[in-house]
């Protein structure tokens, strides 16, 4: 974990609210996988995955309550949901480009540049995905894809913009079906992605995606280490 991005005086009305990477992070996975309430003041995470929402309410300093709720979408049936009430937040998220019923109107979040990695992995934690195969035509092909998932096409195309500049690689938007966008990067650009990701080992992040991210990495690795030894021998 980063550095807090909390600083408590003596109630939750002193309450102050910092950038840095663990801030942005959770920003991210507001943006994915959260909503903002109608009343003005709570703020809804949901997700299949209780370590999500463990690490989210870590790097909030919530008290309230994970509940579980059965699903048929799930795949072991259910999933978590974690609600908390903050004004000073809510209005927060409200300043920088958030808010209620923003599926498919979000435009972009003013995130510092500084944080935007940080963000994005929030995001991919949240609605992203990475997809990694042989590919059956060539069978030394390993095929590594990521991809974020939004009903919002603005959206994607701002977080496209923005992962172009700071990270200089080009994905393809995609319609996904289901009123949904998908927002696609192919290997070497996957790759450094993932090398911008996951900078360090103290970072926060879904150990259930990273697990699958270091194996495909792993495997392309190899791949690499065997293409130059065979170049080697050529």
């Amino acid at each position: 974990m980063g550095a807090t991005p909390w600083r408590f005086k003596s109630s939750f009305r002193h309450l102050k609210i910092t950038w840095c990477s663990d801030f942005a992070y959770a920003i991210g996975l507001i943006t994915t996988d959260g909503s903002l309430s109608n009343d003005g003041r709570h703020i809804v995470l949901v997700s299949k995955d209780l370590e999500q929402l463990h690490n989210f309410a870590t790097i909030v300093k919530t008290r309230a309550k994970i509940v579980k709720k059965k699903s048929g979408y799930s795949p072991n049936g259910t999933y978590y949901v974690l609600q908390f009430g903050n004004v000073k937040l809510y209005n927060f998220l409200l300043a920088i480009g958030l808010h209620p019923n923003k599926s498919k109107t979000l435009k972009q979040v003013a995130v510092p540049n500084k944080y935007f990695a940080d963000f994005l992995r929030g995001c991919l934690d949240g609605d992203g995905f990475t997809h990694s195969y042989w590919d059956k035509r060539w069978k030394a092909s390993f095929l590594f894809y990521t991809g974020f998932t939004s009903a919002s096409r603005d959206f994607l195309e701002w977080l496209s913009k923005q992962i172009l500049t700071l990270f200089k690689v080009h994905g393809c938007i995609k319609f996904a079906g289901k009123s949904t966008y998908q927002l696609i990067y192919a290997k070497q650009n996957s790759i450094i992605l993932m090398k911008n990701l996951y900078y360090n080992d103290r970072i926060t992040c879904l150990s259930r995606k990273k697990t699958k991210i270091d194996g495909a990495l792993s495997i392309i690795n190899k791949q690499a280490g065997m293409l130059k030894l065979v170049d080697r021998h050529a």
